[in-house]
């Protein structure tokens, strides 16, 4: 339980401060690209210092498949941890809804320019993201300060260079939960099948790049 916990709490902090950055500068413009993309990349950097060692800090769907698929983590636990990690969401989400009652979008993942477009980029910057995560993870479990700052550096600059046309999900959490705090479920499907895909290509990447003593696969 104190692994789902982790997963819960981690996924709670991560949504409410990334999507409550995105919240606050569509009420009061002074945030910009910059801040919300450093409000990103720094929580996630926080949340693997905190539950990195206890869940190993997934609080990504995505990356917990990743994991199974490529053999590091036991598939009996992966339905709870993305149970866990989507009720944070949503629980985060819901929490910014009753804070901020009057908005329309919570920090919403939609396309700007057509959903091919936006699934290619969630695609890739998802597999990048992954190929970061197996080559600086010990096992299933994000820890120390090597994979903090190399995870949360790469969701930085992929959220401040694509976030505005994709809104940088990579997390099919990341977009249930306002997508049900707003009840707008526009182009939902996308952001949670491109991220998955993309988790699982860079699995398979992953041994043409690194070895066994790389632990990568």
């Amino acid at each position: 339980m104190k692994k789902y916990l982790s997963e819960f709490i981690g996924t709670y902090v991560l949504i409410f401060f990334g999507t409550g950055a995105m919240v606050v500068e569509s009420i009061n413009p002074n945030i910009g690209v910059l801040g919300i993309a450093i409000a990103w990349g720094t929580v996630v950097m926080a949340m693997i210092y905190a539950f990195g060692e206890t869940s190993g800090a997934h609080i990504n769907p995505a990356v917990t498949i990743g994991f199974a698929f490529a053999g590091r983590f036991d598939k009996k636990l992966i339905l709870p941890y993305i149970i866990s990690q989507i009720l944070g969401a949503i629980a985060a989400s819901f929490t910014l809804k009753l804070l901020f009652p009057d908005l329309l979008l919570y920090g919403n993942t939609m396309p700007s320019d057509g959903w091919i477009q936006s699934f290619i980029l969630e695609f890739l910057m998802t597999c990048i993201l992954m190929l970061v995560i197996m080559k600086v993870s010990s096992g299933s479990k994000e820890t120390g300060t090597m994979a903090a700052i190399a995870i949360g550096g790469v969701i930085l600059i992929e959220a401040l260079v694509f976030g505005p046309i994709t809104g940088a999900s990579m997390n099919p959490a990341r977009s249930i939960g306002p997508s049900l705090a707003s009840g707008n479920f526009t182009e939902l499907w996308l952001y949670i099948v491109a991220p998955i895909s993309g988790a699982i290509v860079a699995i398979l990447i992953c041994p043409l790049i690194g070895s066994k003593k790389d632990d990568c696969c």
